[in-house]
């Protein structure tokens, strides 16, 4: 009997010996196998010893695996309790989900390769953006061009309401710098944007002509797209030969153009619509010569100076220094927009398409009203060869009544 006891004490000291079952402890990772999932916990077996539980917001479903999760599956959680009200192990699907996604991130921002983010929030500078609970921004600068807020005259409340319009989607980006310990994280919708372009941009070289719709309008100028959803920029300057205070006088949203493709920077696509136009300054020499006095008619008013308009297409700018102005006179009370007034043509070149002008003079206005009448001339000549005759008449007699006297 004795022996008996003593070889089940014995057989029992082997079977605790053997029981190398451990309770995981908090922070630990224990890998485990579904028992039952719903939309309100998740319960799990852990190495047929121990029962866990996630539930509230440790369930993580913004990541797949935990969000389609079914009875059988084998997934790992975080303990954050070793023992619950219940005696269950209390586990986290968020800490793991952390982990996976921040590993995840580091590879995209090794791997140049895209993820998805949900925007949040939006401020002046970009939109917040969501990664699996891990928060980035992404910056304005960062936006594909269909979603860069092209607001005319810069509206910053605007430019935010545009902004917040993304709250809510989902955008395809690339990681471009990670920062783990700061928790920063920016984000770029533009790089995958430029990727996809690549190839179709590809097609198109510099000096390419290309006919497509406009975009958006800016104070800066137009935007088009054309092709396989190419989008160029036609400066203000490169708009027409004359200038232009705003591109929205001349164009709507919608409205076709023709331009030529003068630039490629990367994705980055610069167009000229006046290169396809008749460049009016190459005759701007037969039609205005220096000291010509023309009227003008004076389009704006700057501390520098005025432009002035000659005709439809060219202008010209008339410096301070040469509108005759005192010290104490103020350009804004001697000149008024649309005014028309007579200026001299002082320097002419076509090349630069620039013309300089001063205001003209009284004695200028003059010159310009005599030159064209011959008649006068002659006339002037006239009078001074009958004023020398005259003239010597007088010495002569003089001479003879001195001689005379002596």
């Amino acid at each position: 009997m004795e022996d008996k006891k003593t070889e089940e004490l014995s057989e029992f000291a082997q079977l605790l010996e053997k029981d190398t079952t451990k309770i995981p402890q908090v922070g630990e990772i224990v890998k485990g196998v579904v028992v039952a999932a719903s939309k309100a916990e998740v319960k799990l077996d852990i190495d047929g010893v121990l029962m866990g539980i996630v539930r509230g917001p440790e369930l993580y479903n913004e990541v797949e695996e935990f969000a389609s999760l079914k009875p059988g599956d084998e997934i790992e959680a975080a303990v954050i309790d070793a023992e619950n009200e219940n005696g269950e192990l209390e586990l986290s699907f968020r800490l793991v989900g952390q982990e996976k996604a921040w590993a995840k991130l580091h590879q995209a921002l090794k791997d140049k390769t895209t993820v998805k983010v949900k925007i949040v929030d939006a401020n002046k500078g970009g939109l917040l953006s969501r990664y699996c609970q891990i928060d980035g921004f992404l910056p304005v600068s960062q936006l594909a061009p269909e979603n860069y807020p092209r607001i005319s005259g810069g509206d910053k409340s605007k430019i935010l309401e545009k902004l917040k319009s993304f709250v809510g989607q989902e955008f395809e980006v690339t990681v471009i710098t990670l920062n783990e310990d700061d928790n920063k994280i920016i984000f770029s919708e533009k790089d995958v944007w430029n990727k996809k372009q690549k190839p179709a941009l590809d097609k198109y070289k510099i000096g390419m002509g290309v006919e497509g719709r406009i975009t958006a309008i800016t104070n800066f100028g137009v935007f088009v797209s054309f092709g396989e959803n190419i989008e160029g920029l036609i400066h203000i300057s490169e708009l027409a030969w004359q200038r232009i205070d705003s591109p929205s006088e001349m164009y709507k949203v919608g409205d076709k153009i023709k331009a030529e493709i003068i630039s490629i920077d990367g994705a980055k696509v610069f167009l000229s619509a006046k290169k396809l136009l008749r460049d009016p300054w190459m005759e701007a020499s037969a039609k205005y010569q220096i000291g010509q006095v023309v009227p003008g008619t004076i389009l704006k008013i700057n501390p520098f100076g005025l432009f002035v308009k000659l005709d439809d297409e060219i202008h010209g700018l008339a410096h301070v220094s040469q509108l005759n102005l005192d010290s104490k006179d103020k350009i804004t009370d001697l000149f008024q927009m649309n005014e028309v007034k007579d200026f001299e043509i002082v320097s002419i070149s076509p090349s630069e398409h620039r013309l300089g002008l001063k205001l003209a003079s009284a004695d200028s206005k003059n010159e310009k009203a005599e030159k064209p009448v011959k008649v006068k001339k002659e006339k002037v000549e006239k009078d001074e060869a009958t004023e020398s005759v005259e003239t010597e008449e007088k010495e002569e007699k003089k001479a003879k009544a001195t001689k005379k006297a002596k």
